[in-house]
């Protein structure tokens, strides 16, 4: 069964105006704030998930997964607990993220991004 969002070959969709659902992020992520978590699964690529991911302002902290991305909105830092140099999101950023990376997000603005993992 298809998903009313799972976004169909030969079509396009909006990202940066898709509905998400949200979900609050669990206390023993939240380091300030209280960070809002917006997510939708558009499809699959091979083994690939494809989604649209949102967070709001908050400070929060993740183990990530294998995953490129591009920022469609928002402003964020991703800081690395092994002490290499932080990644500045913003609108247009490609970027990607190495499964088991701990990682501390510090998002100033709503940060939403497409991503394929």
């Amino acid at each position: 069964m298809r998903s009313e969002l799972e976004l169909l070959a030969n079509c396009c969709i909006e990202a940066a105006e898709l509905p998400l659902s949200y979900r609050t992020l669990p206390p023993e992520q939240t380091l300030a704030g209280t960070p809002r978590v917006g997510s939708a699964q558009l499809g699959q690529m091979g083994s690939r998930t494809i989604g649209v991911w949102e967070l709001t302002p908050s400070i929060s902290t993740d183990i990530e997964v294998d995953e490129f991305f591009i920022v469609l909105s928002g402003r964020a830092t991703v800081a690395f607990a092994d002490g290499r140099p932080p990644l500045e999101l913003k609108p247009g950023v490609l970027g990607r993220l190495e499964a088991g990376t701990a990682t501390r997000w510090i998002v100033t603005e709503t940060l939403r991004k497409v991503y394929i993992a």
